[in-house]
C-alpha cells in the first residue's frame, strides 16, 4: 500500500510517500481501508519531535490520527464490526496513523461513521469534536445558561466547540477573524470578536469558561474575563495555577485519548442536523507537504482533509 511515513524529525522535507506493507492485525483490531484522512496540528508537532520525549515513537511512522473508511477486515475477538462496516475513528496516537491506504485501529476505538456525510466530512470529526467535547462537557462542565469564550472559533476544534455549545444552551462567543465571522455566527455564536481589530478583554462580559486553543499571550489575556469560579481549559499548554488561584478560578490542560463512545453520540448529533464538520481543503495524499503548511499557517478555516480512495 501507500503511506506517508518519516523518518527522521524534521520539517516538511522528511515526508516521504512510499510503498509499505499491509498493517498486520492484532485479535482486537479491525483493518480499515482509508477513504479520507484529516490533519491535525498534532501531526506536524510530531513530525517535528516535538512529542518524542512524550510519546518515543519507533521510526519510521506514518502520521495521520482522524480516519473515515470502510472495514476491510476484523481480528479473532472483534464482533461488532463487520466487512463492509463505514466507520470513522480517532486511532491510538501512539501507532502508526492513517496517512495511508489501510489502517490497523482497536476496535474499541472505532465508531459506525454518520450516514447523513461522505467520508471526507467523517474523517474531519473525530479528533477536533473529541477534543471540543471533552474540554466543554468533561473539563469545564459547561450547562445550558453558561457563558463560554471560544479562541480560534472557526478553526478545526473551534467550529466543533461552538457548535456543541450552542447545542447545549449556552451563551456562545467566539473570537475569528472579520472573514469568518458569518460562519461562526451561523455554527451557533451568539457573539463573535474580530481578534484582528478588538482585544477580546475589552470585549467580553465575564464568561463561566474560557476555551483556549491558542496559547502564549492570548491565554495570559484570558484570565481578565473569567467570572470567580470559572475555568480555563487549554489544549495548548498547561495554564498557570498559580494564576487560576489569583484570579479564583480553575484550570484544565486536556491531551485527548479515543473515545468511541462519543463518536457514537456526536454521529448522532451529525445525523440529526445539529454538528456539521466545516472542510475547507481537500487534497490528495501526494501534497501531504503543502497540507502541512497550511495547517502550521494557523489561519485554516475548519479541516483541511486527505481524499484517499
Amino acid at each position: 500500500m501507500k503511506a506517508v511515513r518519516i523518518h527522521a524529525y524534521g520539517g516538511s522535507e522528511v515526508l516521504q510517500l512510499e510503498d509499505v506493507p499491509l498493517p498486520s492485525i492484532a485479535e482486537d483490531d479491525v483493518l480499515i481501508r482509508v477513504c479520507a484522512a484529516s490533519v491535525n496540528p498534532v501531526d506536524w508537532k510530531i513530525r517535528e519531535g516535538y512529542l518524542k520525549e512524550f510519546i518515543p515513537y519507533p521510526l519510521p511512522l506514518t502520521l495521520g490520527w482522524d480516519v473515515s473508511g470502510v472495514v476491510e477486515s476484523v481480528g479473532a475477538n472483534v464482533t461488532n464490526f463487520k466487512s463492509g462496516d463505514e466507520v470513522y475513528s480517532r486511532p491510538n496516537i501512539e501507532r502508526d496513523g492513517a496517512y495511508a491506504e489501510y489502517i490497523a485501529v482497536k476496535a474499541s476505538e472505532v465508531a459506525l461513521k454518520p450516514k447523513t456525510i461522505d467520508h471526507v466530512e467523517a474523517a474531519a470529526v473525530p479528533l477536533a469534536a473529541i477534543t471540543a467535547w471533552h474540554a466543554l462537557f468533561e473539563s469545564a462542565q459547561l450547562t445550558a445558561g453558561q457563558r463560554v469564550l471560544i479562541h480560534a472559533a472557526a478553526g478545526g476544534v473551534g467550529s466543533y466547540a461552538v457548535q456543541l455549545a450552542h447545542w447545549k444552551g449556552a451563551h456562545v462567543i467566539g473570537t475569528a477573524s472579520a472573514r469568518n465571522r458569518d460562519l461562526v455566527l451561523e455554527l451557533g455564536a451568539d457573539e463573535v470578536i474580530d481578534y484582528q481589530s478588538t482585544p477580546f478583554e475589552s470585549a467580553v462580559d465575564p464568561v463561566d469558561v474560557v476555551f483556549d486553543t491558542i496559547g502564549g499571550e492570548v491565554q495570559e489575556r484570558s484570565w481578565q474575563v473569567l467570572k470567580p469560579g470559572g475555568i480555563l481549559v487549554s489544549v495548548v499548554s498547561p495554564p498557570s495555577e498559580e494564576k487560576a488561584a489569583a484570579h479564583q478560578c480553575r484550570s484544565a490542560y486536556i491531551f485527548i485519548q479515543p473515545r468511541a463512545d462519543w463518536l457514537t453520540e456526536m454521529a448522532k448529533l451529525i445525523d440529526a442536523g445539529q454538528l456539521r464538520s466545516i472542510v475547507e481543503t481537500v487534497l490528495p495524499l501526494e501534497q501531504v507537504a503543502e497540507a502541512h503548511r497550511l495547517s502550521q499557517s494557523g489561519r485554516t478555516r475548519g479541516k483541511i482533509v486527505f481524499q484517499v480512495s
